[in-house]
């Protein structure tokens, strides 16, 4: 009996194999034998496999590449068919993207345990591919770091998010964000769970503490208990200063110059010709003059010449020569009584303070009782016509006017007028200010002295020259120079808080020896007042203390 040859791979797993025996194929080597014997065997043990015909034939096609799969019923092979030309690049992306396409329609679908000897098949045969697998996604292109300012932002808006609506997940799904975010090292506290224990410590804004002083920061501040209001004792009013104090304030300047150089020269020493001479050029320089130094340092030589000598009796013998020249220069205006009205015409340069003077005369003799009646004969200055008007309501007293730019001569002349028959005890009569050396301007002056004598021969009872302290020694050429063209009868020394030499009042009177009736030594109304030569001379000489 012939010896039966062995069933081939196909014969053993289909069944059959009565037919005829085709050519018999070349005779395998006993090692592929036994490799193809083993990947049989363990193929067939795992599960029988079941294909339909196409994916058969296509597995049968593998196997035989692979030098693993001999059919000895297998028909003979067809002849082969001519050479296909090589595909273009062009054809092999087209045919990729046709088969992604078919493989996406219908992907192929086997059950799991043929699934899993197809695999290993490929695998074998160095083509594996997975039929289920979908193509990776691209990778979407890189996206641009967030700057600071952006991770704020998103910070800030999550926090908000999560304060309106906390996120609330089932437990698995809570369990897989919280390893998802720690392994990105964040991690996210849930509600706590009741183990028997004290409940682990939450974020600051849940403790008891935090909220207890939210809210007392919320709440409305009591409000403040106040202190019963004591009424405060009425404060004292500053004690009124008598005329010598303010006389002294005023002239401080002056006297802190004077006594000052005068210490600096005389210190306990014996009175020599050199300090003679310093002290002369110390007067000189406070506007005394030169007559006035002489006279004091006369004096000093006779009296104290090379005897010891301190600056306190300097300053008693100037305050007694000063007293000498002052005296008898030191007359009140009298006013006539049995003249109504008393005309008082008030002359002087330009801001001398001839019309604030006027206003402390009227207040001054109002005070007194007296009936006050003033003519704003300032018409080239409409300020100073406002300015009488205002002193005239403060003191009570009628003002006679015209618009500015008005003949002052004329208002003079209806002033008196007036005054005369309204029965004023006093007329006093504003001028504009004029500069001593315009002749034009005096001219008219003298003109407004003449239209008053046209109505009341002896008027002006008085002419009163107004002269500014700080002027130093030109106050010396407009007394002259007033004196004669408007026959100035008495002095009106103004500003005297307002310079550091104010010895020009003693040169004046040792000059021209005219009356000084008033000084003022402040814009107050009561800082005018009748010159004293006594007071004055003890507080320039800082004797009164």
């Amino acid at each position: 009996m012939a010896e039966q040859k062995k069933k081939g791979f196909f014969q053993r797993l289909f069944g059959g194999g009565d037919k005829p025996a085709p050519v018999p194929a070349p005779e395998p080597s006993v090692a592929e034998e036994l490799e193809a014997d083993i990947v049989l065997d363990e193929v067939v043990e795992a599960a029988p496999l079941v294909l339909p015909p196409d994916q058969e034939i296509a597995l049968e096609e593998a196997m035989h590449e692979a030098g693993l799969l001999i059919t000895p019923d297998a028909p003979p092979a067809p002849p082969e068919p001519p050479a296909e030309p090589e595909p273009t690049v062009e054809d092999e992306l087209v045919a990729d993207i046709i088969l992604d396409d078919i493989v996406e329609a219908a992907p192929l679908v086997l059950p799991p345990d043929q699934e899993i000897a197809l695999e290993e098949a490929m695998h074998e045969a160095g083509e594996l591919v997975t039929p289920e697998a979908p193509p990776a996604p691209p990778e979407p292109p890189a996206e641009p770091e967030p700057s600071v300012e952006d991770e704020l932002v998103a910070d800030i808006i999550l926090d908000d998010i999560v304060e309106a609506a906390p996120l609330v997940l089932p437990p698995d799904q809570e369990i897989a964000l919280e390893e998802a975010l720690h392994e990105a090292g964040q991690t996210i506290e849930g509600p706590p769970t009741d183990t028997g224990s004290e409940p682990p410590a939450g974020p600051p804004e849940a403790t008891p503490a935090y909220i207890e002083e939210v809210e007392e920061q919320q709440a409305p501040e009591p409000a403040p208990v106040l202190p019963v209001p004591v009424p405060a004792a009425p404060a004292e009013p500053p004690k009124k200063q008598n005329w010598l104090q303010r006389l002294a304030s005023g002239l401080k300047r002056s006297s802190d110059q004077l006594t000052g150089s005068i210490a600096a020269v005389f210190t306990k020493k014996k009175l020599d010709q050199a300090m003679l001479d310093d002290l002369e050029d110390i007067l000189i320089q406070s506007d005394f003059g030169v007559d006035m130094a002489t006279d004091v340092t006369e004096a000093l030589r006779r009296d104290r010449f090379d005897r010891d000598i301190s600056s306190d009796e300097v300053r008693d013998v100037l305050a007694t020569e000063i007293v000498k020249v002052l005296e008898p220069v030191a007359q009140p205006l009298l006013i006539d009584a049995g003249t109504k009205p008393y005309v008082i015409l008030m002359v002087g340069v330009n801001g001398t303070g001839k019309t604030t003077t006027i206003g402390k005369l009227a207040s001054l003799y109002g005070a007194q009782g007296k009936r006050v009646m003033l003519a704003a004969g300032d018409t080239f200055r409409a300020a100073a016509i406002e300015q009488l008007q205002v002193w005239g309501e403060r003191t009570g007293a009628p003002v006679v006017t015209k618009p500015a730019g008005s003949d002052a001569s004329g208002l003079a002349y209806e002033a008196v007028e007036r005054a005369k028959a309204e029965g004023a005890d006093i007329l006093i009569i504003d001028t504009a200010g004029r500069l001593q050396n315009r002749d034009e301007l005096m001219s008219e002056l003298e003109k407004i002295i003449r239209v008053i004598k046209k109505v009341e021969p002896s008027a002006p009872h008085a002419t009163l020259l107004t002269l500014d302290a700080t002027t130093g020694q030109n106050a010396l050429n407009q007394v002259e120079i007033f004196g004669k063209r408007a026959g100035v009868t008495g002095l009106v020394m103004t500003k005297l808080d307002g310079t550091a030499r104010g010895g020009i009042l003693v040169a004046i009177a040792r000059k021209f020896a005219l009356p000084v009736h008033f000084i003022g030594v402040g814009e107050g109304v009561d800082n005018l007042e009748a010159f004293a030569a006594r007071d004055f001379a003890a507080a320039i000489a800082r004797t009164a203390e």
